[in-house]
């Protein structure tokens, strides 16, 4: 309990409240939607956003927020408009945006930054303004999702399905594909860039072992996901590691456990029914 009396570890506890319910909602989408791959090729993408950010002395979350909304935005239209595979243009992106983002950082005047931080993030570097963020994320997405549920249902499990009732189909596709990008790169301060869809994935993954049902997934992975992060923080403490390399390793841990709860629970069914 002594860890509550620093700023520092109420922020993180605050990013990792945040980070949980922005994730958890965003997160279940990209799972019942099957669009992780998309989501890994934006979360590295980003990453050229935080280089052209850097070299240009701007805030690298802005640099990153506008980068990765723009490759989100790209892969959707390309995929659609053009003849080029969808896998093909992430892949490009994936490498173009990790290499354009080295190569401005080693470009810059002066000190070059610790790419570690970036990439494997510090939940425990956590300041005011990023929680200002992530809060209007979380506000943002809620609404997002209270009125435009059924239609983004439609969208996910049956597009085809969507176009036949009317249903805004490409708007949707834009507004979530841009909220995927914006969750993506306002979580890298959270877990980083390679960790962070790991966040946007293994929550949901654990909450939809044992439900179908979409707002049950959401809540779900909102719990899980705060649990997760919570184990995280005190692993992190105790051992002196990484924080966010810890509350993916809990998160990885959790889904184990889940899955032998699973297995025991579909045993125990099974006996039942013979």
């Amino acid at each position: 309990m002594e860890l509550f009396q620093y700023n520092f570890f109420l922020n993180a506890v605050g990013a990792a409240i945040l980070a949980s319910i922005s994730c958890g909602i965003i997160g279940s989408y990209i799972v019942a939607r099957r669009i992780v791959f998309i989501s890994g090729g934006i979360t590295h993408a980003s990453f050229g956003g935080i280089g052209l950010a850097w070299y240009l002395g701007l805030n690298p979350v802005f640099g990153a927020a506008v980068f990765g909304v723009l490759s989100a935005l790209g892969i959707e239209w390309i995929s659609k408009k053009t003849d080029v595979r969808q896998d093909s243009v992430i892949g490009i992106l994936w490498a173009f945006g990790m290499a354009l983002g080295i190569l401005f950082i080693y470009m810059t005047p002066g000190y070059a930054p610790n790419l570690m931080s970036f990439l494997f993030g510090n939940i425990l570097t956590v300041g005011a303004l990023d929680l200002y963020l992530l809060l209007g994320l979380c506000v943002f997405t809620i609404a997002v999702f209270f009125f435009l549920l059924r239609p983004i249902l439609f969208v996910a499990f049956d597009e085809e399905f969507a176009r036949t009732q009317k249903a805004p189909v490409q708007f949707l596709n834009y507004l979530l594909i841009s909220l995927v990008a914006l969750a993506i790169v306002l979580n890298i301060r959270v877990v980083g860039i390679i960790l962070v869809i790991s966040f946007l994935t293994i929550p949901q993954t654990i909450a939809n072992m044992f439900t179908n049902d979409f707002k049950k997934m959401i809540f779900g992975s909102i719990a899980f996901g705060i649990l997760g992060s919570f184990i995280g923080l005190l692993v992190s403490y105790r051992i002196n590691a990484p924080s966010g390399a810890t509350i993916i390793f809990s998160f990885v841990i959790l889904f184990v456990i889940a899955k032998l709860v699973q297995l025991v629970m579909i045993s125990v069914r099974r006996k039942n029914l013979a």
